[in-house]
């Protein structure tokens, strides 16, 4: 394919109006080129438009749009656009050659160029060159590339119904690299936000289209770009400044008074305050099946309704038998393959290769149904595994102790199962160290605690506080896994340093908080920890759980619940009764429905899981569910499909 020089070839492109495809990869001068054969054109008095085709990368117009401009005093004025929400041409290609077909087959005296996207190689380039050559009914193509580049697509290239130019990239011309593209994108999107302000709407589920989060995760719609539609044709763009009680609160210049669709997709700003294509990884989504290598069936065939799973952060909490089924909430760690659980009912669901991964177990009384899973525990750890920790109110060594008794371990020999188990006497914790099969214990050790906090490691940070149930000490706890770490891989190339052990030994100090530790640096040399995090290390928020179940609805149980749970991302807490059966609650010990509410109201928390729900209620559990609702809304009841017993 012979290489033009762009000032040979320009008049000839310029003979006659064209609908023109500029294509070849990012950095390579498209966008220049349009504005040059814009200016040519003006000055001989004939029009020239541009139909902006790359979201994440526009030279005019909204990001997250395709756009349609005309030259008018020497830049690009928008005369339409459509609305995309998302920067990323390559999974969304669909929508977006949809978009340039609609406004394509605008009649237009003049000459039309089609800015396409910098994806060039793949499937996914040779799918957009095709598809959008054919959406914007394009005669010529113009191929960018830099003298030592190879011409990508060839054989595509050759099968389109248009002549195809092979154009010489100006020498200057070069990758923008990723954080000048995102800061051009994001000055683009604020100047089209100039002159909005904060509106609040309450939308309709059935008018959400695209890829929207729930409602519910408000995490996940914070900085996220909307577009309210009518028979689609966008109105308006803006972005959702937060959620309150599944109202969204957004930055738009005007809501339309009439639109039949809301398009959400991935385009959102950061935290940094840059427009970027929001992570898969960030949901924190609840669904209400377990992982598959954990059985919601198995076991003794009761109904135990839902099985809510969540995933905060980087873990998920699953509770395994239900809404209706003994207390057992498994937490598990992915990062680190380690798992604790918050009380022991049944265990059945739960593999023995998971069982392995426990390390610490916090249970908030002995009640049967939340203590006969112990049993289960210690079968699964006979043999060399290390000691289980199991923390509790007064009186859980005797309880565990009597229940290893009740085995015969004539055989166990070493391999019995070994735990350490801790009481929690209002700001002391007492410990006992127990194996199977030994007849003589070490004495218990005591230490003081403060603040509750009775386990902390490089994982996490555990809290108790004892509670009130029917005159029987329970224990509520809170989780708080430690911040996340990540290296601004950015940083890195800017500072020339390569990846490598060194970046584990940064992170180390940081967590440890060590910021005097002298780092050794890639090629030679060292900094401090401290001077390397300001520019290296993203910390991101600990996410915290709380747990709570068998409480009396008390003020001095509300009270310290409150306090414990206080900024929780997420909060379990038992719904035994509705306000209804109050006083069966009362008698028992157990929440309402409605205290439930109100408790996780006052604590502040981002999203509850009501549980440990009376079986009286098996038939119809939204009498609960909608009870919790009236005084909280963030949780995430199930369908009515799935509560069917």
């Amino acid at each position: 394919m012979t290489l033009h020089a762009p000032e040979k070839i320009i008049p000839e492109l310029l003979a006659v109006d064209r609908r023109l495809l500029l294509f070849g990869e990012s950095g390579t001068g498209k966008s220049t080129l349009a504005q040059i054969l814009a200016r040519n054109l003006k000055s001989s008095g004939r029009p020239c438009f541009c139909l902006s085709a790359d979201p994440g990368s526009p030279a005019f117009g909204p990001p997250g749009s395709v756009c349609l401009a005309e030259w008018r005093q020497n830049r690009w004025q928008s005369i339409v656009f459509e609305a995309l929400c998302t920067l990323d041409s390559g999974r969304f290609r669909l929508p977006l050659v949809s978009a340039v077909t609609r406004l394509g087959q605008y009649r237009l005296q003049g000459m039309l160029l089609v800015d396409a996207p910098g994806l060039v190689r793949g499937v996914v380039g040779a799918e957009l060159l095709a598809a959008l050559s054919e959406a914007a009914a394009v005669d010529t193509v113009l191929v960018l590339a830099h003298r030592e580049n190879r011409v990508p697509l060839v054989n595509e290239l050759e099968t389109l119904p248009a002549r195809v130019y092979r154009v010489q990239a100006a020498d200057e011309a070069r990758y923008p690299g990723s954080r000048k593209r995102t800061r051009l994108r994001t000055r683009l999107w604020d100047l089209y936000l100039e002159k909005a302000q904060e509106r609040e709407i309450r939308p309709e589920l059935r008018l959400l289209t695209g890829t929207p989060p729930p409602l519910d995760a408000g995490g996940d719609w914070q900085g996220r770009q909307i577009a309210f539609l009518k028979e689609r044709r966008t109105l308006a763009m803006g972005e959702v400044v937060e959620t309150r009680d599944q109202n969204l609160l957004i930055r738009i210049s005007d809501i339309p008074d009439a639109y039949d669709q809301i398009l959400v997709r991935d385009a959102c700003r950061s935290r940094q305050n840059r427009l970027a294509t929001a992570k898969p990884g960030r949901k924190s989504g609840l669904n209400y099946l377990p992982p598959s290598d954990i059985s919601p069936y198995a076991g003794n065939g009761k109904k135990t309704g839902p099985h809510p799973l969540v995933k905060i952060g980087e873990a998920t909490a699953t509770l395994l038998n239900g809404i209706f089924g003994d207390p057992l909430l498994h937490v598990r760690l992915h990062n680190r393959r380690r798992s604790v659980l918050f009380d022991l009912g049944e265990g059945f669901r739960l593999t023995a290769h998971l069982a392995h991964q426990v390390t610490d177990v916090f249970i908030s009384h002995c009640h049967m149904d939340h203590i006969s899973g112990f049993l289960w525990l210690m079968r699964s750890r006979i043999g060399e595994f290390p000691a289980c920790r199991l923390y509790g109110p007064p009186g859980l060594t005797d309880h565990i102790t009597s229940l290893m008794r009740g085995i015969l371990w004539d055989r166990v020999e070493n391999w019995g199962p070994r735990f350490t188990v801790a009481e929690l006497h209002d700001r002391k914790l007492i410990t006992s160290r127990l194996q199977a099969g030994r007849t003589v214990e070490p004495e218990p050790e005591t230490r003081s605690v403060s603040g509750g906090l009775i386990l902390e490691d490089q994982d996490l940070k555990v809290r108790a506080t004892t509670l009130d149930h029917a005159a029987t000490p329970v224990l509520a706890y809170c989780l708080e896994q430690a911040p996340k770490l990540n290296i601004r891989t950015e940083s890195l190339a800017a500072m020339n340093l390569s990846s490598g052990p060194w970046l584990g030994k940064l992170k180390q100090a940081v967590a440890s908080g060590e910021p005097d530790r002298i780092i050794d640096l890639p090629g030679g040399g060292s900094a401090s920890a401290g001077s390397l995090m300001e520019n290296l290390v993203e910390v991101k928020q600990a996410r915290k759980l709380t747990y709570a179940t068998d409480l009396a609805g008390s003020p001095s149980n509300r009270e310290k619940l409150v306090d414990l749970a206080a900024g929780s991302h997420l909060f379990f807490c038992e719904a035994a009764f509705t306000e209804e059966d109050r006083r069966q609650g009362e008698q028992s010990g157990h929440l309402t429905g409605r205290a439930c509410g109100e408790i996780a109201r006052e604590s502040g928390a981002g999203q509850l899981v009501p549980f440990h729900f009376s079986r009286r209620y098996e038939k119809n559990p939204y009498l609960i569910y909608d009870e919790v609702r009236k005084y909280f809304p963030k949780l995430f009841p199930p369908d009515h499909a799935d509560l069917e017993p």
